[in-house]
């Protein structure tokens, strides 16, 4: 999950440089949905106490 939120932020960066806008503001508002659900997901997961184990 964390990876297709680097990947949309990355192409939201690349497509405002270049200019395109509405490419840049559709994968930037996907990669923030994304941020926020890793965001919760990760907080869960501490509260819960399930983690990977070495």
């Amino acid at each position: 999950m964390l990876t297709w939120t680097i990947i949309f932020l990355v192409v939201a960066l690349i497509a405002g440089v270049l200019g395109f806008g509405g490419v840049a503001s559709t994968a930037t508002g996907i990669a923030r949905v994304l941020f926020f659900v890793f965001l919760v997901l990760f907080a869960v997961s501490l509260l819960t106490g399930r983690g990977v184990s070495l």
